[in-house]
């Protein structure tokens, strides 16, 4: 069996990984605190024919041997932290970080982290994601309030009739020693795993943690121009690849037909 069939097969096949990933950045460009991925490959073991510096017949050495490589495999998908782009919404429970960092939520009974910061209230007062997750520490705002600040080293301020104030509190961030290995589970969440680490709390704003700036959101950091350019290399490497394995095809056909 030819191996150029395989090696030009799983060539295919990782740039079918590649515009998996390139669709998803782009289906989520206009999502809130979206990170982008980018897809990872790395090359099969190689067919050694003749290695380098064997000695030959007249007492020299081969410079250079005999490797045939077998082809390409997907190694990861990594998320990508870059900043986004920031819009000012004058929402008052709009908050993004400037910086490194991730904001605590609980989700069912798990603590996991967002970049998301388009919060709401629930019935009962809590600062919560849209789909429900309570911000962590839970903070609840007093119903008389008109008025919401969050400054730049996380400290939240409800404001009452008269600039009174009625509550304080401190808002964390977290970060990892590897943010990259975060697992997404869907729905502008992420939890800690064994690559990742540890959350690290600290406060917005020192050492290293990213600032909290209010009445903003940090949108999607998916460039569309660099996306499309990506998914023309991956659709162009895909049809180069499929030509190699129907060229591999009629070189077989070839064989094949020089007896009749």
């Amino acid at each position: 069996m030819m191996r150029g069939l395989w090696t030009a097969a799983s060539g295919m096949s990782a740039q079918q990984m590649n515009i998996d990933t390139v669709s998803n950045n782009l289906a989520n460009a206009n999502t809130t605190g979206f990170k982008k991925s980018r897809a990872n490959f790395q090359d099969l073991m190689y067919q050694t024919q003749l290695i380098a510096g064997a000695p030959t017949p007249s007492g020299g050495q081969v410079p250079t041997g005999i490797q045939v490589g077998m082809g390409v495999k997907p190694s990861s998908v990594q998320k990508v932290f870059t900043q986004g782009d920031y819009v000012h919404t004058g929402n008052d429970l709009d908050m993004a970080i400037e910086g490194d960092g991730f904001f605590k939520v609980l989700h069912g009974e798990q603590e996991v982290f967002t970049r998301a910061g388009n919060f709401t209230l629930d019935s009962e007062g809590f600062i919560t994601t849209p789909a429900g997750d309570r911000l962590q520490p839970e903070i609840a705002i007093p119903a008389e309030t008109v008025l919401v600040t969050v400054t730049s080293d996380g400290t939240l301020t409800a404001h009452g009739q008269e600039d009174t104030v009625l509550l304080t509190a401190e808002i964390p961030v977290f970060n990892f020693a590897n943010a990259a290995g975060l697992f997404a589970m869907g729905g502008n969440l992420l939890r800690p795993t064994e690559g990742s680490g540890e959350a690290i709390e600290g406060i917005p704003g020192t050492d290293g943690f990213g600032s909290l700036t209010n009445q903003s959101l940090e949108m999607s950091n998916v460039n569309i121009v660099d996306e499309m350019v990506a998914m023309i290399v991956g659709q162009r490497a895909y049809e180069a690849n499929s030509k190699a394995l129907q060229t591999g095809d009629r070189m077989m056909e070839t064989a094949n037909n020089l007896k009749r």
